[in-house]
């Protein structure tokens, strides 16, 4: 082979190597046979099981039986509810069952999981504290409280004189707090488990993340993105000016679940374009309370509304011979590609299943009076 061979198909061996090193990571997968998307979870640990039966996931002790599906969830596990630790430990279960019967598990990182790795904890309940809590969390608290009395020495703060300040910094401080603080730091069970996860995987044709790709990271690799991430949980420092906490970067992204279509339509087309794929799939942002398309069906958003916070929503995405559908308590719907009277049957189908009133009402209210409102051809 000539030197000038070389110079022109090496690219393409790097082009190779670079896909395989994806597909071997879990960030690109293919020739997958069925796929179940789950949205936003938020700690409720019985809507995630129900939903996973619904599915046919999972038997009735939480076994796997879902054969070869690949059951992707798209992050935001933690917070708003008490049971984000007992959800991760079942995820963490199904990852091997499904691994040793020829399926799979993705786990995305959501906004909500990297709060909790890099310590923003406004949305963790006194229940999901409470869940970590041991037979020494007594003593650990007294210890760190010790500590921050010395702190506040050192510094010359005369308020710890005032008794009912350690009853305020208990409060601030559940029991269980420094060990839910432990476990999701980077030698915890959870944090490594975390941080071991991807933010976007493509499976088969469809783009898979938490929030949305926004214009900023439009040119960014699969490669890429789940690498700054990474790089930026592990290295807090690394956070300010990243794209973890962008309002704009993958975890936070709303533009494809809320600005109009027509001003980001040429936007969708070319992330499509770039990646190689049919549809992306996003949560975060949560619907009126069904799987729902946009952009003609090359956006899914399907944070439904799942956990009690929400309203108890029961509804995830099938994609089966690439096309999508929407498995609304436990009834198969075909999504809609078109806006208008297709959508508007959908929604009604979905809502007829729904415990009623269904909080799909006063979506399909609006949709009725637009197509009443519009003029005929």
């Amino acid at each position: 082979m000539s030197l000038g061979g070389l110079r022109f198909r090496f690219p393409r061996i790097l082009v190779l190597l670079a896909t395989l090193a994806a597909i071997a990571g879990g960030q690109v997968w293919t020739d997958v046979e069925r796929i179940v998307a789950i949205g936003d979870l938020h700690g409720d640990y019985k809507q995630f099981v129900a939903v996973l039966r619904s599915a046919g996931l999972v038997d009735g002790r939480n076994r796997w039986k879902g054969g070869k599906t690949l059951l992707v969830q798209t992050g935001d596990v933690p917070d708003r509810g008490d049971e984000s630790r007992r959800i991760m430990d079942l995820l963490m279960d199904l990852e091997k069952q499904a691994r040793r019967k020829g399926g799979g598990v993705v786990a995305l990182i959501g906004n909500h999981e990297a709060m909790n790795l890099y310590g923003e904890l406004t949305y963790t309940t006194p229940g999901e504290f409470a869940a970590f809590r041991d037979a020494n969390s007594v003593e650990v608290r007294a210890h760190f409280y010790a500590l921050h009395l010395e702190e506040l020495k050192q510094s010359g703060t005369a308020q710890i004189a005032d008794p009912n300040y350690r009853q305020k910094w208990e409060r601030e401080h559940p029991l269980g707090f420094f060990e839910h603080r432990f476990q999701f730091g980077p030698n915890g069970q959870y944090g490594k488990w975390v941080r071991s996860h991807h933010t976007i995987a493509k499976v088969n044709d469809t783009l898979f993340l938490h929030g949305g790709l926004s214009p900023k990271v439009a040119a960014w690799s699969i490669e890429d993105i789940n690498r700054r991430v990474r790089e930026e949980l592990e290295d807090f420092r690394k956070l300010e000016g990243g794209v973890v906490t962008d309002e704009l970067g993958p975890l936070w992204y709303r533009g494809l679940a809320s600005d109009p279509d027509p001003a980001l339509e040429q936007h969708v087309e070319a992330v499509l374009k770039r990646h190689g794929a049919e549809r992306i799939v996003i949560g975060h942002t949560p619907t009126p309370g069904a799987v729902y398309p946009r952009f003609g069906g090359r956006v899914v958003l399907i944070d439904v509304g799942l956990s009690a916070y929400y309203g108890s929503r029961l509804a995830c995405l099938v994609i089966e011979g690439g096309k999508a559908f929407a498995l609304h308590r436990g009834v198969k719907l075909k999504l809609p590609r078109e806006p208008g009277a297709p959508l508007l049957q959908y929604l009604k189908r979905a809502a007829a299943l729904d415990p009623q009133p269904s909080p799909l009402a006063a979506q399909i209210a609006e949709l009725e009076a637009a197509l009443a409102a519009a003029p005929v051809n």
